[in-house]
């Protein structure tokens, strides 16, 4: 398992994060397997939010009560989660913030967050109210780190005006069919390419710039939510093709080549999974050590459909 050093701190975190908001419906025996299996192929970031599940708070509370952790248990885990969004607004007031934090610590049954991510901007956020309200929360020692999710640097920048924490992390879409994190400046300033269009304002420059680690969800989604590209031979049959060929010369799997083509930046980019299957866990960390060349991931990058001009 490859790990980073993580910004600003004396920690390091792992390359995988392992995701639980698919396991609801899972059996306590069928979770501790998961995040047995996770921690002993050498992750140590679990990511939750508070809107996982179906209900609010339901996969905070399959993993506490599946759980039960151990004060020896929770030392070897980071987890967070994500507060921010309701049924169709976005709350970063003070008072949510703060009463979602306490429902999340009650559900998973930890005393403290080792992170907490604002979920998805909040247009009407007030600076000031965030930033009281992780002052509050870090003071009684209820979340020790901030970051965000889906954010861009304005919208960073904006946050940083008042919170007096670093921001740490930022979670946002990634895979290498979902990549216009990286396109859009492989093909910067070209006239006429869709491929050139921002459409996150240099998020991947400002992460680097500023020590700001980016978390990768839906690594393995072609776009949004309409299934994975891994074996999808009809719209994606050269980038399988290639997925195989580095896989049988790399001996890992395809999906270990596509966390590899991630963790290859030198960003230090964090994978998030979201599988509920300890083999795939398996298979993501094997590829999180495999160091691809450029040349690979170029051709990884062009076999997705992406211009090399």
């Amino acid at each position: 398992m490859k790990i980073y050093p993580l910004p600003h701190t004396d920690l390091t975190v792992s390359s995988i994060v392992l995701g639980l908001m698919r396991i609801a419906a899972m059996s306590d025996a069928d979770i501790r397997a998961l995040v047995e299996a996770a921690l002993e192929a050498g992750v140590t970031v679990f990511d939750h939010a508070d809107i996982y599940g179906g209900e609010r708070h339901r996969c905070e509370a399959r993993f506490g009560e599946a759980m039960q952790l151990t004060p020896a248990k929770r030392e070897k885990m980071i987890i967070q989660s994500k507060v921010g969004i309701r049924r169709g607004w976005f709350d970063f007031s003070r008072e949510h913030i703060l009463a979602t934090v306490d429902e999340s610590l009650a559900a998973l049954r930890t005393d403290y967050l080792d992170v907490l991510l604002l979920h998805r901007p909040d247009t009407l956020v007030e600076p000031e109210e965030v930033a009281e309200a992780f002052d509050r929360l870090h003071a009684a020692g209820k979340v020790r780190h901030f970051g965000v999710s889906n954010h861009t640097p304005g919208q960073i920048e904006l946050l940083k005006s008042a919170v007096r924490q670093k921001l740490l992390f930022n979670q946002v879409q990634l895979s290498i069919t979902h990549a216009n994190l990286f396109a859009q400046g492989v093909a910067a300033n070209m006239a006429g390419l869709d491929q050139s269009i921002s459409r996150d304002n240099g998020l991947l420059d400002y992460s680097r710039l500023n020590g700001m680690m980016l978390q990768a969800w839906s690594p393995f989604q072609k776009q949004f939510f309409d299934g994975v590209f891994i074996g999808d031979r009809e719209n994606y049959a050269e980038l399988n093709d290639l997925l195989e060929e580095l896989a049988a010369a790399y001996g890992v799997t395809a999906t270990g080549i596509a966390v590899a083509w991630i963790t290859r930046h030198p960003a230090n980019i964090q994978v998030v999974l979201g599988t509920t299957r300890p083999e795939r866990v398996r298979e993501a960390a094997a590829g999180s050590d495999i160091q691809l060349t450029r040349e690979e991931w170029y051709r990884l990058f062009r076999a997705a459909g992406h211009k090399v001009p």
